[in-house]
């Protein structure tokens, strides 16, 4: 059930009923942040880090990787070019993190580690690009969720044979370590990645979202390991906690919060990037999953969406504190 839906910029729906306001309505149809469309379902965009959660659980699943495993980031991987050896291939991660296992590499959101446990490097194997796009879909990704309050796009998980068909190329080791961060062709709407965040958080169910109030839309059991759900819990809730964490404007004392954090890089030249922030709350017993998406920001932008979701929440808890399981006088 969605508490709440928001797409912006909107527009005045009495203008458009109206009529009259042309100069307006010429406003609407001009702008290039699309006020009719609604982005929550129909809006495609590439996620970046918040994949990496899936990812994760997919490594476990495999048993491609312990989760106590350190893998060290130095702030890139480097992979041979056997037809120009002075020209090697770079993989960069956001900042050289050092050494993390897995729940500290979902809460600093290290690239260099979902590079490894996606596509493999030095002696660790990687899940491969079968594998990942498997787990992904097995979250509901790339395909459409069913709601129909407006057209829905199924967006992207690459593949071979997506590449292939789009592209007419080959797939390559660099196309997975894109992948398993979020990138290359991937794209996602915020309807489909709340609902794959509400299967990570809800145990294992992929449930239709819809807005009829009070009523349980159908679920599909996708039958998770609540031992591995266990681990990346921890992870995103570290993400918030811990010093250097992704999602620090999520600390509240009020409600405990999980939460990923990602910005992917989009448009000519990387400049623009979306930013997103997921997760859950309360912590303990989860009961309400929540997307935030900022469109085509730029680069230079310093308000993530983490920082935004947490003026969210702080508004929840003046005006809506039963939602944050706050109790207000003999009520909760």
């Amino acid at each position: 059930e969605l508490i709440a839906l928001t797409s912006f910029p909107s527009y005045d729906p009495e203008i458009m009923a109206d009529g009259h306001e042309v100069e307006i309505i010429n406003s609407y149809n001009q702008d290039d942040r699309l006020p009719f469309l609604n982005k929550v379902v129909g809006g495609a965009y590439t996620p970046g880090s918040i994949v990496k959660p899936f990812v994760a659980y997919a490594a476990l699943s495999e048993k491609i990787i312990d989760p106590n495993k350190v893998i060290v980031s130095t702030g890139e991987i480097v992979i041979p070019n056997p037809y120009n050896p002075s020209n090697p291939s770079r993989f960069t991660d956001w900042r050289a993190h050092g050494a993390m296992t897995m729940r500290e590499a979902i809460a600093f959101s290290s690239n260099v580690y979902f590079y490894t446990i996606g596509g493999g490097y030095g002696d660790q194997k990687g899940l491969g690009i079968t594998k990942m796009s498997e787990y992904y879909r097995k979250f509901g990704l790339g395909s459409t969720t069913g709601i129909n309050i407006a057209e829905e796009q199924a967006g992207v998980v690459p593949d071979p044979a997506w590449k292939k068909k789009v592209f007419d190329d080959d797939w390559r080791l660099g196309d997975t370590y894109f992948t398993s961060i979020g990138q290359f062709g991937f794209l996602t709407t915020p309807i489909q990645m709340l609902r794959a965040y509400s299967a990570l958080a809800n145990g294992g169910h992929l449930v239709d979202p819809h807005v009829i109030k009070d009523k349980q839309g159908n679920s599909v059991d996708i039958h998770l390991n609540p031992d591995y759900l266990k681990i990346i819990h921890e992870g995103m809730r570290m993400t918030v906690t811990l010093d250097g964490g992704t999602a620090r404007g999520l600390e509240r004392k009020d409600v405990a919060v999980a939460a990923k954090s990602g910005t992917a890089e989009v448009g000519s030249g990387n400049a623009y990037v979306n930013s997103w922030a997921a997760g859950f709350f309360p912590y303990e017993n989860p009961k309400y999953a929540f997307i935030l998406m900022m469109d085509r920001a730029p680069r230079s932008n310093a308000l993530g969406a983490a920082r935004i979701m947490g003026n969210v929440v702080e508004w929840m808890s003046e005006n809506r504190p039963e939602y944050l399981g706050i109790v207000v006088g003999d009520e909760q």
